[in-house]
């Protein structure tokens, strides 16, 4: 059994928890989070009882029977903390995004490497199900030699962040690096899972809301020696809404994925249908839908955290694995702002 100690609270903790109360061989018996109400809050919504609950985490660690800390806290906190539960010789899950700097980043890989714990990055987005089973239709060769990628990410959200509306993570309207910074790991993260590793990368930003100081839309050319592919991500396009939208502000993601081959093409359609056609024009329909549901991503990747702590095997997004994504998105900046092709 892994005892397993959560700091922070926040908008996105409740998918962790879940994920951890349903796994078998983990409990929760520790919480923690500066903020009392919300601690309380959110662990009388789970069950989780009062002797679990701390508001320091050195304290935490101190007294609480861990072995594992879950990280669900911003990326300014992320150093600070992996050096506490690495000098504590806790396993540790950090949320994205790991890092502000590659710098930064590094030095948390060392960190735990030099304490003997293992280090893995909350990326989920790979563990979508859509995801999935494209990747094991590139294992089979379904679509044969490679040729061009579309990945089309649609939202009508950011130009929705008007001051009266509450919004379930209010920071996104003042964070200077936006779309690319919180998504962009996952989108990246995703098409190294997908696509391996690129030789040369080109990116445009826009700003549209003026509710963001950040970026809120963009387009990243990805290429490779015999193939490439386009990443086409927006949080201030009407391009799929399908109905008048609501008062209340929350995200309604939309993404498409279209790979062609020499043989067929995979379709992920936003509706979540995925297909594939042939050379003959027919089009054979993998599943009718497919779901982005976090609640799952999250069972599977924090069940692939367990069984690598079981078994010793590598985490797929290990620290030093998220070094790679991490270098795509801060040259994703670098390209937009200097215009300039990025080489690897």
């Amino acid at each position: 059994m892994w005892n397993i100690g959560i700091v922070g609270t926040g908008y996105w903790s409740e998918k962790h928890i879940k994920a951890w109360q349903h796994i078998e061989d983990t409990t929760i018996t520790a919480i923690c989070d500066k903020n009392t109400a919300l601690l309380n809050d959110k662990s009388d919504q789970y069950n989780i009882r009062e002797a679990y609950r701390y508001s320091d985490v050195v304290t935490m660690l101190e007294q609480a029977d861990i072995d594992v800390m879950d990280i669900i806290t911003p990326p300014e906190t992320h150093l600070e903390l992996v050096k506490l539960a690495a000098a504590a010789g806790k396993h540790i899950m950090c949320q994205k995004p790991f890092a502000r700097s590659i710098a930064e980043a590094e030095e948390m890989v060392q960190i735990a490497e030099q304490a003997g714990v293992r280090l893995m990055v909350t990326e989920n987005w790979r563990w979508l199900e859509p995801f999935q089973i494209i990747k094991n239709l590139l294992l089979e060769h379904a679509v044969g030699k490679l040729n061009t990628i579309r990945y089309i990410h649609t939202d009508f959200y950011s130009p929705r962040f008007t001051p009266d509306q509450e919004l379930p993570q209010p920071f996104f309207r003042d964070m200077p690096q936006l779309l690319f910074y919180e998504m962009g790991v996952h989108w990246l993260d995703t098409w190294r899972f997908l696509f391996g590793e690129p030789t040369r990368l080109y990116a445009e930003t826009r700003k549209v809301s003026p509710y963001t100081v950040g970026e809120d839309s963009g387009m990243i050319l990805i290429g490779y020696e015999d193939y490439m592919g386009l990443m086409d991500m927006s949080w201030a396009t009407r391009r799929e809404l399908q109905e008048p939208l609501g008062e209340q502000v929350l995200p309604n993601h939309k993404e498409q994925l279209i790979i062609e081959g020499d043989k067929a093409t995979i379709k992920l359609y936003h509706t979540g249908r995925l297909t594939i056609i042939d050379n003959a024009g027919v089009e054979t329909v993998i599943a009718d839908q497919t779901e982005l549901n976090y609640e799952d991503s999250h069972r599977k990747l924090q069940g692939h955290f367990i069984d690598c702590l079981n078994t010793g095997a590598e985490f797929q997004t290990s620290g030093l694995d998220n070094l790679k994504t991490l270098r795509l998105v801060f040259d994703t900046y670098d390209s937009a702002a200097n215009h300039k092709v990025q080489l690897y």
